[in-house]
């Protein structure tokens, strides 16, 4: 509420201080509000000066917020000239109650509530300024967005801040630069992005991770093609309901001579029909089951320019995706595995504050009651057997399924959602899957999408901002950086690097003639796990002198040393 009520005061002085701006809305965010206007003077940092000051005094006077109800005529004449308050004015249906809320001179178009009076808003700022289209239609005029913070006290508002700009310095946008990550061309396209060599050691130690763990817990891996003919995503439902997140279609010409016809492909933005082709391939009998299917599958998704935002929203990326198909039977001991599995992996890239979102059915659902009723009780045991903290969005499941969404906090405390156990019973009845049951009769087995990480984009992004760049040894690009004090070492060090190679281990070697204090300095910004200094001294002497990332000097050891505090470091 004092959030929202900060807006109406925001809007307040920017109406004092421009009176011809035009009003849109003005809503709050998780944090601070937002208020989009309609203003020939282009808002500038600048402003926020004098903006600010009109609030305070605002919020100082403490001015009664008051709720009015008026008929849909005296709202048209309060709002008359103000063209986006007339047309969300429009928007109320027949009947509905029409409630402003007046703050001194200053009337808005508002269900509320809001706090009684200014001066119960605490400490506010302006943060900054951005381009909104009208009602989010890049057809419409564009308005300006105007940001701003607002918290319970100037110390909360200040530790907010703070974090923010720890954010600002942690942005994987940036650091993914900083560190030759990954980049994304305009040239290729948006959304699309590139792994540079560094960010794709990282990708690679992730993925191998991932496999390694996959068949230990009894998966299986698949591969499947990047497009589909239009019919297999017909069946699929995905023209129906998804076409407008779908990259548009490929027309080929099929055939020869006067046998041809043009055929339409799509990229896919979902592997899970492909998964399901490979199931129909053959009969399955309930002995065979459960199935557990994974793939580190590239789709493709029409992000549009709003929403797109480095690699955490992206048009290319790759999901870590797998299906499980089993009979009624198995399935609360599937999910439970599940859940189990999953946590297990978070934990691993060092993810320990982990909550979870259990949703259930709404009204509109396609399969039995029953089969729903039973598949919710299995995800509700699972996450009570683990001892999950959830809360439960009734009616707030896919019309195909109910699921649970696991979400994380990061180092500085925000949430991310990442993982989902997703039932399904609507693509097994749309392709008709069937396995033959202990009765000898067709049954169509239950299916669970299952995505622990999200999308590898979006992970690593999260993860470049969890740890700041700084990853721990096992995911470092770089986990080791010789340091050769001067060129008479270089080919002594060379040969150490390719012992530590043929042992599996991330070396690199700076061999450029420069002196040892820009060296370490490089490596420290380059967030090198260790580095081993190498002088003359050292050759003869048959040691490295070590150095951490974390602890700074670790002294002269032997190469054997080392060896064993790297194995330490990397159980951590």
């Amino acid at each position: 509420m004092m959030r929202h009520s900060a807006a109406h005061v925001m809007a307040a002085s920017v109406s004092r201080l421009f009176p011809t701006v035009k009003l849109d809305i003005g809503p709050s965010t998780e944090e601070g509000f937002y208020y989009d206007f309609d203003l020939e003077h282009r808002l500038a940092p600048e402003d926020f000066p004098k903006i600010e000051a009109d609030m305070k005094a605002l919020i100082k006077a403490g001015i009664p917020f008051e709720r009015l109800e008026v008929s849909r005529d005296e709202a048209a004449k309060i709002f008359a000239g103000q063209t986006y308050k007339l047309e969300r004015l429009a928007d109320i249906p027949a009947g509905e109650t029409i409630s402003l809320y007046k703050c001194g001179t200053f009337v808005d178009l508002c269900r509320g509530p809001h706090v009684a009076k200014t001066s119960d808003i605490g400490a506010i700022k302006l943060m900054s300024v951005a381009g909104s289209y009208y009602r989010g239609d890049e057809k419409n005029p564009m308005l300006q967005r105007l940001y701003g913070m607002a918290d319970v006290s100037q110390e909360a508002l200040d530790a907010t801040l703070t974090r923010i700009e720890e954010a600002k310095k942690r942005d994987h946008r940036k650091l993914g630069k900083e560190l030759e990550l990954f980049s994304i061309s305009e040239d290729v396209g948006p959304g699309l992005a590139h792994w540079h060599p560094k960010g794709a050691r990282i990708r690679i130690a992730i993925e191998d991770f991932w496999r390694k763990e996959h068949y230990r817990a009894g998966y299986e891996m698949v591969f499947t093609p990047h497009v589909g003919r239009a019919q297999l995503w017909e069946t699929s439902g995905h023209l129906s309901f998804y076409r407008e997140g779908m990259f548009p279609c490929m027309n080929v010409q099929e055939g020869e001579g006067s046998h041809t016809s043009t055929e339409q492909y799509y990229v896919k933005p979902m592997n899970c029909p492909f998964h399901i082709q490979i199931y129909n391939t053959r009969k399955y009998s309930y002995r065979d089951l459960p199935l557990r299917w994974a793939e580190l599958g590239t789709v493709y998704r029409y992000e549009k320019e709003g929403v797109r935002h480095g690699l955490l929203r992206v048009r290319g990326f790759t999901q870590d995706d797998a299906h499980i198909f089993c009979t009624p039977e198995q399935i609360e001991g599937e999910v439970r595995r599940t859940v189990n599995f999953a946590l297990s992996i978070l934990r691993r890239f060092g993810f320990t504050d982990i909550t979870a979102f259990l949703s259930t059915r709404p009204e509109k659902a396609v399969g039995l009651p029953e089969r729903w009723d039973q598949a919710t009780a299995s995800l509700r045991s699972a996450l009570d057997a683990e001892k999950i903290a959830y809360q439960v969005d009734e009616g707030g499941g896919a019309f195909y399924g109910p699921k649970i969404d696991l979400k994380i906090k990061d180092a500085l405390g925000r949430p991310w959602q990442l993982g989902t156990i997703q039932f399904d019973f609507n693509l097994p009845e749309r392709f008709n899957m069937t396995y033959v049951g202990e009765d000898g009769k067709d049954h169509q087995p239950y299916m669970v999408h299952r995505a622990l990480l999200g999308s590898l984009e979006r992970f690593f992004g999260i993860l470049i901002e969890h740890y700041g760049g700084a990853f721990p040894l096992w995911l470092a690009p770089e986990q080791v950086r010789f340091l050769p004090i001067t060129s008479g070492q270089v080919d002594h060090v060379n040969a150490l690097a390719d012992k530590l190679r043929e042992m599996d281990i991330r070396v690199g070697v700076d061999a450029d003639n420069e002196k040892l204090g820009a060296k370490i300095r490089r490596a420290q910004l380059e967030k090198v796990p260790f580095m081993l200094v190498v002088g003359g001294r050292d050759v003869e002497a048959g040691v490295v002198s070590v150095r951490s990332r974390e602890t700074g000097d670790k002294g002269a050891m032997t190469l054997e040393a080392f060896m064993e505090l790297f194995k330490e470091t990397l159980k951590a």
